[in-house]
């Protein structure tokens, strides 16, 4: 019991770390963090670690960009829903349309192994 309490308290507190982070960045990329987020909570990960790592590393992306002039558009590109997509494939970890498609190659993988000859 202690250790999940552990767990969740460190998970806090690096959830706190990051958006300390975020609030520190200039504010074109704050906001454009701020929508990735909001995109990345319901596509993402759905573990507590795999989203904090996520986060922390997209922070840092953000932070390392500004400190060296680099435009937003330069560093989600132009279509900024490819730049989440290709972001989140390097996250696989407990995200949900991983497990379906998963589910559903393993199912119809079964289904064919089946299938008379």
């Amino acid at each position: 019991m202690a250790t999940g309490w552990n767990k969740q308290k460190m998970q806090k507190m690096r959830y706190r770390q990051y958006k300390a982070r975020t609030e520190q960045l200039p504010a074109n990329y704050y906001t454009a963090i701020d929508a990735l987020v909001r995109y990345i909570y319901r596509f993402g990960p759905g573990t507590g670690n795999a989203v904090l790592s996520m986060l922390e590393d997209l922070v840092d992306l953000f932070e390392q960009s500004a400190a060296n002039g680099t435009p937003v558009r330069a560093v989600v590109g132009e279509n900024p829903v490819e730049f989440a997509e290709t972001f989140l494939r390097n996250y696989p970890d407990g995200q949900w349309m991983s497990r379906e498609r998963e589910r559903l190659v393993s199912a119809i993988d079964r289904a064919a192994d089946n299938e008379p000859t």
